[in-house]
């Protein structure tokens, strides 16, 4: 169908909007997770495999429509600007970077039932690493629903915390077992979490990146200053 200048916003606006709702579904999942594990509630952690089917489809249609769009756009012989690609090429890999976070949120609910065997609980470090994470995705969405950079680049330094809680807790880990205080099969279940919380952050910083390349044109990725060069902007 015929794309023009008005029906292309009209359609990436409709297209923003799902991406940001799946956004909000895919905080909800990595909430519901991190729970789970915390209540050892394996209910709460077989819904979370429903949940990713919701997910899944969404992503799907998210990305049929934005190969639609283009598809459209490229058949009408429309001229698009710089900002209208960068648009089509964010909600593409936005689109995929939450797919993935959400399937890390089913891998971190699989981990229940053995938790539930363990029968001992996590260090109270573990709440703050999973609220931290949280927290990041929850800027994430807003800086994508925002189109805020700025809050893009506090998404960007706060992943350095996760990697910090992450680095004590395998530290501190590896001096339990050394004492005698510490199962291998707990630590291993303790590195587990922490690294899939260190892969949730990593994802929310790509997104991050793209929310950057999205408004203000600069790919920060493969820079010697990465986002610290953005000072230009603000």
């Amino acid at each position: 169908m015929p794309v023009s200048p008005q029906g292309f916003q009209q359609r990436s606006d409709r297209l923003m909007g799902d991406l940001v709702e799946q956004g909000r579904r895919v905080q909800g999942i990595v909430e519901r997770a991190f729970d789970c594990l915390f209540t050892r509630d394996e209910g709460k952690a077989t819904e979370c495999g429903k949940l990713d089917d919701v997910i899944d489809a969404a992503d799907v249609e998210i990305e049929k429509a934005a190969v639609q769009l283009l598809t459209d756009a490229a058949s009408a012989g429309a001229a698009m600007d710089a900002q209208q690609v960068r648009l089509l090429l964010t909600i593409a890999k936005v689109n995929n970077e939450l797919e993935r976070i959400a399937d890390v949120a089913v891998d971190l609910a699989a981990l229940v039932p053995n938790a539930c065997k363990q029968g001992r609980a996590y260090p109270d470090t573990f709440r703050v690493i999973a609220n931290s994470v949280v927290g990041i995705l929850r800027d994430t969405v807003n800086a994508l629903r925002l189109n805020d950079w700025k809050l893009a680049k506090v998404v960007l330094q706060s992943q350095h915390t996760v990697t910090a809680f992450h680095d004590a807790i395998l530290k501190d880990a590896e001096q339990q077992i050394a004492q005698g205080k510490m199962t291998v099969e707990f630590a291993f279940q303790l590195h587990e979490v922490a690294n899939q919380s260190e892969v949730l952050a990593d994802h929310c910083t790509n997104i991050a990146e793209q929310v950057i390349y999205l408004t203000t044109g600069a790919i920060v990725r493969h820079t010697e200053t990465g986002w610290a060069g953005l000072t230009r902007f603000g």
